[in-house]
């Protein structure tokens, strides 16, 4: 049984699970950069311990998992939540991981590998195209100008890897796609340390609705409903509608059905979401799983 828990995050996230932690009488580590010392995440904890360096210092956050006596991690949402690396560290230094197992998590974080996945689930996609563009190319290569003619414009780039709307961008025209190919692949790479990408059709006036998931160690997947986060600025949702408001009891079903099978065949462990993209059709498209909740 778990008795101390440290918390690799901070603000409102760790407020949360460290609540959660004292209502089951497990102890709870913060941990905080110079400067955050006075957080309120570090004033509820049991215990609190400043990082040599940043909030992704691996093997510091472990050194002071190990040195507390702590017997699971916590990575909240963010920050190490989607790093495989991470939970293989915790997990090598012989510590509890709590949250998906490290090859759910390189899943989640390879959207193209998701959707493969989703697809062999007979879950809808939006029509994409996988794109091998390098900086030095002066002209779209033949397959995704195909791609283009057959989806039609606008479409959208997309990083493989990562989210937060970086990478991202929408073109119109072919002259606009490939100017902003070069722009999309280098922040990619900057944030992300990959600078693979892909294009899917754009929806006009889709509906971004995310399907909350729990997973346990024995194979068990259940959903927590739905909530609408149309709602954005640069991609970055800004409000959220739970229930999601004006859907139909047959979408709302299907989507969390969805969820559900493609949470129970990646073995999903631990919260996580799956994000869709409505359209005024009520038509659902995949877009990714992700690690914890949002």
């Amino acid at each position: 049984m778990i008795k101390k828990v440290l918390i690799a995050n901070r603000g409102e996230i760790a407020v949360r699970i460290i609540r959660c932690c004292k209502s089951m009488g497990i102890g709870t580590v913060a941990i905080f950069e110079k400067g955050d010392g006075c957080a309120w995440h570090t004033e509820l904890a049991d215990e609190s311990y400043e990082l040599s360096g940043s909030y992704l210092d691996i093997s510091n956050i472990v050194e002071i998992a190990r040195e507390c006596g702590a017997d699971g991690v916590h990575p909240g949402y963010g920050f190490l939540a989607e790093n495989s690396e991470f939970a293989e560290a915790v997990i090598g230094a012989g510590l509890v991981f709590i949250g998906p197992a490290p090859e759910t998590i390189s899943l989640c974080g390879d959207k193209v590998a998701c959707r493969k996945l989703a697809k062999k689930l007979s879950i809808p996609l939006l029509p994409s195209s996988e794109l091998s563009h390098k900086p030095e190319d002066k002209s779209l290569s033949k397959k995704t100008k195909e791609f283009c003619a057959k989806a039609g414009f606008p479409v959208l780039i997309k990083s493989a890897f990562g989210g937060g709307g970086r990478g991202m961008r929408l073109a119109n025209s072919e002259e606009e796609l490939l100017s902003n190919l070069h722009s999309a692949a280098r922040e990619s790479q900057a944030h992300f340390s990959n600078s693979k990408l892909y294009l899917e059709k754009y929806v006009q006036n889709g509906r971004h609705i995310e399907v909350q998931i729990l997973g346990d160690k024995y194979g068990n997947v259940i959903h927590l409903f739905e909530r609408d986060c149309t709602y954005q600025r640069r991609h970055q949702k800004i409000i959220e509608e739970s229930p999601a408001a004006n859907i139909s009891a047959a979408l709302r079903k299907n989507l969390h059905e969805a969820a559900v099978k493609l949470g129970s065949v990646a073995s999903y462990l631990g919260a996580g979401t799956v994000e869709f993209l409505v359209d005024g059709e009520e038509n659902f498209y995949f877009l990714k799983l992700t690690a914890g909740f949002r």
